[in-house]
């Protein structure tokens, strides 16, 4: 198992990082959390990892924060949860802020996030409520790799699609949340907080 990684960022195009480590490139999923945490290219970065093994394939996710892998390990185990719905949750909403809408049930919040309906959230409480109590990580998604525009609402559009919000709704969101000077990083960020807290 590979659980941690330490080498030189040499791309990041969201949910996509690649990593080289002693010459060899570790290309990771991770979640919109440990993207605003990211140096800038060709410096050095920490990842804590989680290596996923099916038949199809291998891929790795990265985690800023120990606790964001935790909660992605947790999520994972969730029946109707899978690797995109738990970066879904994870680029939404903080580990903290997670551990919040399930200690309080608050079903209407989770079922803003692309991926979960209302029963999908009900089973989340229950089956989260009693695992919250240490904190726990994010999730990562194997999404969508096109090219990426280096316009920041081109860019944002992208990954907020790839996060699974509809065209319309990424359209909605990234016109209400940008302002001029903006980077990708921060009007996804925005948008995230706003798709969360409103119906």
């Amino acid at each position: 198992m590979i659980a941690r990684l330490r080498g030189t960022l040499l791309a990041k195009q969201a949910p996509t990082l690649l990593v080289e480590v002693g010459g060899v490139g570790y290309e990771l999923e991770a979640p919109m959390s440990t993207f605003y945490e990211l140096p800038e290219v060709g410096r050095e970065v920490i990842l804590h990892t989680h290596l996923q093994v099916k038949e199809d394939g291998q891929t790795l996710f990265g985690f800023a924060q120990p606790a964001e892998r935790s909660l992605f390990r947790l999520l994972i185990k969730v029946s109707g949860i899978g690797a995109k719905t738990a970066l879904a949750i994870l680029s939404g909403a903080s580990v903290d802020e997670f551990a919040r809408l399930i200690q309080h049930a608050d079903i209407a919040s989770l079922t803003r996030i692309p991926g979960i309906g209302k029963k999908t959230a009900e089973r989340l409480v229950v089956e989260m409520k009693d695992k919250l109590g240490t904190g726990g990580a994010a999730g990562a998604l194997p999404g969508s790799r096109g090219a990426v525009p280096n316009d920041p609402v081109a860019e944002a559009s992208v990954a907020l699609q790839a996060l699974g919000y509809k065209p319309a709704e990424v359209s909605k969101l990234v016109q209400a949340a940008a302002a001029p000077g903006d980077d990708a990083e921060a009007i996804i960020r925005k948008a995230l907080k706003s798709a969360l807290r409103s119906g």
